[in-house]
């Protein structure tokens, strides 16, 4: 077995085909780690060992030099950047380093003209792409003026639309001369109606209900119908007028209506039933309540999902309504962009917000307020196309995958947006132009040439994207006999091998120029271990004819030695500052280190005098060891200078008047200098009755102290507290004073008041009116005599 493994290694054969699987296998698992990476340029190459996984590494370069490797270096050294391949004599005539490539097919110019109008360019390209490489390339776009309009009127003919429906009757004219005001140019309309499906629990199907849906008895309805095209494009408003005038109200059950459904109807019923033409597009939908979306079919046991064809019969109506759900919103949003239609929600007040939410999924899409009875639905049509027609959104369809596509806007006001996954620009005007710069990366070789749109959603222009890969080494033809491989074997150069210029060895020959024959190599796996225990190359290479062949960058005789096993500074292999060899770093001439992280430079210990540390440390690896009592960058702060010198002024101050005992102050000042100020002052120091100030020379570092006699004292507790008690008693005798200069000035006025009210008073005798004398006297005649 283990002879037959060296005949294959011998062939050139298994080990390259072993690294394609293995490439193609693991292919999927890097496909999200190079997606991360695909906007930015990259720093490096990573070495691959064959020539098709070098050209998918970005930054990576194939040198196909047949005597490039030197004696015992793998594959895997010939691919680096270009830049290491050249440095390492590798002729630029041998360098397979593919570039992206642009080529533009189709670049008309933006045209206003109405027989071959063009909006968007350029409209053809051809990208050839490195893998991991993103590449740029701008498309621009303005909005033709007076384009033809084909708008499309929906209306909800649920019950509490009856009022609407009245008022729309007699609006067809008015909204023509609207719209063609706008453009200039001729407006074709339409219209169509929908109610629900007819099936429970949407609608009554109770044989009375079936026929007059209405709530009330006494009102006349249509039986209800899932969509009906009433009347396809025309330009004729009386026509228009006249079948819409024929319409009646209808009527359902539940709220939700069945708008999806009539939505997908009008979007793919083109030419021969709605008769859209190839101008701008609108369609109007009009209700006053919410919608059914794919999945509540099932509420009626209608489970099939909907299929996106026409399927209107002779006369107008979806005849397939209880067949096929509802349709999802992303197919809807797929099929309106798909025919370049832009949708206007007229909806009433209350349903605002749900249609809103649902814009947001649907491209080239406004909602307007409309009132309960329509009045207002010429106005808001016209200000929904303004809406429409200024807002610029572009985006990419049909995108394989193993692409990726951002989009950088710039709309005009001399800004671009950041890279989003489409373009918008907001507020542009008619005639004006505005361009986008759009990014495409490839995470992965594609199989083969592969095509995506770029358009702007409502209009029929677009940029048509052709893209291939540039993963292909095409080294040239096999040489046979070659020399580069001791006329032993073939050189493998055909570009459907992976493996670019390896010897394919003859039979009972090996190596990797096929230098030695295979007994010999037998007997020479002993010198590819460094010991009898060890492993051959130590794991990290394979022994051919003796002698190790290193992978990656492992390298010594046995493989024993790993550029990248180094100590690292900042996480970065001998802190980018020296050569790692063999495990240790070899550094530069100013730096040194296990990691090379110690400069030898001074530059950073210098102070703006360049004196070093300002002569209170030592520099070491660019930084300042500082001396005790010394802090900063340069050590030129003192820590706690008031108590570090404190005992030398108190010394020096003591022994001013005692000429002999000058000398023992020496012990606790140094060199420092002390100098005596004229007095009393105040510095930020003081001991006793002395206060001093301490400073730095910083271009020699000598310390320096200023003292003098410390102002006189004041005892501030005492006026603290004398100041607080004088104030309360002060306080407290201004509050009586106070209180009874307002009493008495209240018992004042008191006073006067009853003066006057007395003076006032007067003291009559007036009859009682309560009191009438008697109107009868009786006199008693006995008594007549007294």
């Amino acid at each position: 077995m283990h002879t037959n493994l060296l005949e294959l290694v011998s062939k050139g054969v298994f080990v390259c085909q072993t690294m394609k699987w293995i490439w193609l296998t693991v292919a999927a698992l890097l496909h999200f780690s190079r997606l991360m990476n695909t906007l930015e340029s990259p720093r490096g190459c990573k070495s691959q060992p064959t020539c098709n996984q070098c050209l998918q590494s970005p930054g990576c370069a194939w040198c196909k030099q047949k005597d490039f490797l030197k004696s015992g270096e793998s594959n895997e050294r010939r691919c680096d950047t270009e830049e290491a391949l050249k440095k390492r004599q590798c002729v630029e005539e041998d360098i397979i380093n593919h570039q992206p490539f642009i080529d533009i097919l189709k670049d008309n110019d933006l045209r206003n003209d109405q027989e071959n109008v063009v909006q968007l360019r350029p409209q053809n390209l051809n990208l050839k792409l490195r893998v991991g490489v993103p590449t740029n390339f701008t498309v621009t776009f303005k909005r033709a003026e007076g384009y033809p309009i084909d708008l499309y009127y929906l209306m909800d003919l649920s019950y509490s639309m009856q009022d609407d429906l009245e008022k729309i009757k007699s609006l067809g004219q008015e909204i023509l001369d609207t719209l063609a005001s706008v453009t200039n140019n001729k407006v074709r309309i339409g219209f169509g109606s929908f109610v629900d499906k007819v099936a429970m629990p949407y609608v009554s199907t109770v044989k009375a209900k079936m026929s007059n849906p209405c709530p009330s008895r006494f009102d006349i309805c249509q039986p209800a119908f899932s969509f009906r095209n009433v009347l396809r494009l025309t330009e004729n408003p009386r026509e228009f007028r006249e079948r819409v005038s024929k319409q009646i109200i209808s009527g359902n059950l539940d709220s939700p209506e069945g708008g999806f459904d009539a939505m997908m109807q009008v979007a793919v019923c083109q030419q021969n039933e709605i008769g859209w033409g190839n101008v701008t597009r609108i369609l109007v939908y009009t209700s006053d309540d919410t919608f059914h979306m794919a999945g509540d079919g099932r509420l009626a046991g209608i489970s099939k999902p909907n299929d996106g064809k026409c399927h209107l019969n002779s006369d107008g109506l979806y005849d397939k309504g209880n067949i096929y759900d509802y349709p999802s919103v992303g197919h809807l949003s797929q099929i309106l962009s798909a025919n370049n239609i832009q949708l206007i929600f007229a909806v009433t007040e209350k349903s605002v917000p749900t249609y809103k939410a649902l814009s947001e999924l649907i491209p080239q899409s406004v909602v307007g307020v409309l009132k309960n009875d329509s009045s207002n639905v010429v106005q808001l049509i016209s200000e929904a196309y303004g809406n429409l027609s200024s807002t610029v959104l572009l985006e990419h369809q049909q995108v394989p995958q193993g692409l990726n596509i951002s989009f950088k806007s710039s709309c005009g006001n001399g800004q671009s947006s950041n890279w989003e996954k489409s373009g918008k620009c907001h507020n542009v005007k008619i005639k004006q132009q505005v361009s986008f710069i759009v990014s495409v990366t490839a995470s992965t070789c594609l199989p083969k040439t592969k095509t995506f749109f770029i358009k702007v959603p409502g209009i029929r222009d677009e940029l048509k994207v052709t893209v291939q890969t540039l993963c292909d080494c095409k080294c040239g033809n096999p040489e046979k006999e070659s020399t580069h491989c001791n006329q032993n074997g073939t050189l493998e150069s055909n570009r459907l091998i992976v493996c670019c210029l390896l010897c394919s060895c003859n039979k009972g020959y090996l190596g990797q120029k096929c230098e030695c024959k295979h007994e010999e190599a037998e007997n020479m796996t002993i010198m590819c271990r460094q010991d009898e225990s060890a492993q051959l190359c130590s794991g990290q290479g394979t022994c051919e004819c003796g002698q190790c062949r290193c992978r990656g960058h492992h390298q010594g005789q046995f493989c024993e030695c790993n550029d990248l096993s180094c100590e690292r500074h900042n996480n970065r292999i001998c802190n980018e500052q020296g050569t790692c060899r063999c495990g240790t770093c070899k550094c530069n001439a100013n730096y040194t280190g296990s990691a090379c992280e110690c400069s030898k430079q001074t530059d950073n210990c210098e102070n703006k005098h360049n004196v070093v540390c300002t002569n209170h440390g030592y520099c070491e690896c660019n930084k300042c060891n500082c001396h005790a009592g010394f802090i900063g960058d340069v050590c030129k702060e003192l820590v706690t200078p008031c108590k570090t010198y404190q005992e030398c002024v108190t010394c020096t101050v003591a022994t001013e008047s005692m000429e002999s005992l000058k000398k023992n102050c020496s012990k606790v000042c140094g060199s420092v200098k002390l100098v005596r100020v004229p007095g009393p002052k105040q510095f930020n120091c003081q001991n006793e009755s002395i206060t001093f100030q301490v400073t730095m020379d910083e271009k020699n570092g000598n310390v320096q102290i200023s003292y003098t006699e410390a102002p006189g004292t004041v005892d501030m507790t005492s006026r603290v507290v004398g100041g607080s008690v004088t104030g309360v008693v002060l306080i407290g005798i201004a509050i009586i004073i106070i209180y009874r200069l307002l009493v008495e000035v209240y018992d004042r006025r008191e006073y006067r008041r009853f003066l006057i009210e007395k003076q006032n008073v007067q003291w009559k005798e007036n009859q009682n009116p309560l009191f009438k004398n008697a109107t009868t006297t009786v006199f008693n005649p006995i008594h007549s005599g007294n």
